[in-house]
């Protein structure tokens, strides 16, 4: 069983993501907060496997939540909810260590994975988000790789290229034929190599090294 906290300034928001995942089978929320101060001392309190939070919240707004929440042992993966006018708030949430991305206007069915997938130690991007999010990291950044990119193997650039299109381990799999098991172990490889620490932190160093382009991943997942 899932054990999620969700935080969002809405009620009336509070109340659907309840209801949502109240009809999940392995999902319980297990706490939902109002603002970034409660939901940290909820966190601190409940110890929640994943974190779902929206990004604008009065007080302590979601992404120095994220930033308290990174000093706890162990962090809980956070999956951040926001609006296509946010990006400054997107930027610092990646920055902090968020694992995941949705918009408010996201498919149910994709709260649900990336909850999943955030247990899971996977990230999730809503498809909508990421050419924002990779663009203006590439137009902000230098493109010569670091010289640890060098280390990744002609397989480890295949995990990488379908990292950034947004594929699972299972996805990864059977792309390349491989167990799912497998790809985990390639995806664990190429964070510690990239000395990032997510998957979703590892798709924009990709776009921003050029590691990745956009002609690598029309075709998505």
């Amino acid at each position: 069983m899932i054990r999620l906290l969700v935080a969002d300034d809405q009620p009336a928001a509070r109340e659907g993501l309840r209801l949502l995942f109240g009809a999940v089978p392995d999902v319980e929320v297990v706490g939902a907060a109002a603002q970034g101060i409660e939901l940290v001392a909820m966190a601190r309190r409940l110890r929640p496997d994943v974190v779902l939070s929206d990004v604008r919240m009065p007080g302590m707004d979601g992404v120095a939540a994220l930033r308290e929440l990174a000093r706890l042992d162990p962090p809980p993966p956070t999956v951040m909810l926001t609006t296509f006018d946010l990006d400054e708030y997107l930027f610092g949430a990646l920055q902090s260590g968020a694992v995941g991305f949705l918009l408010k206007e996201s498919e149910p069915e994709l709260y649900v994975t990336a909850v999943r997938a955030a247990a899971r130690g996977e990230g999730v991007i809503d498809p909508r988000v990421t050419p924002r999010l990779v663009d203006r990291f590439a137009r902000t950044s230098p493109r010569t790789p670091p010289r640890r990119a060098e280390g990744l193997t002609d397989r480890e650039r295949e995990v990488l290229r379908l990292v950034a299109q947004g594929y699972g381990n299972a996805g990864i799999g059977a792309e390349l034929g491989i167990a799912s098991g497998t790809a985990k172990v390639h995806v664990a490889r190429i964070l510690t190599k990239l000395e990032v620490g997510s998957r979703v932190q590892a798709a924009v160093y990709a776009y921003r090294y050029g590691l990745v382009t956009w002609s690598d991943t029309v075709e998505g997942p």
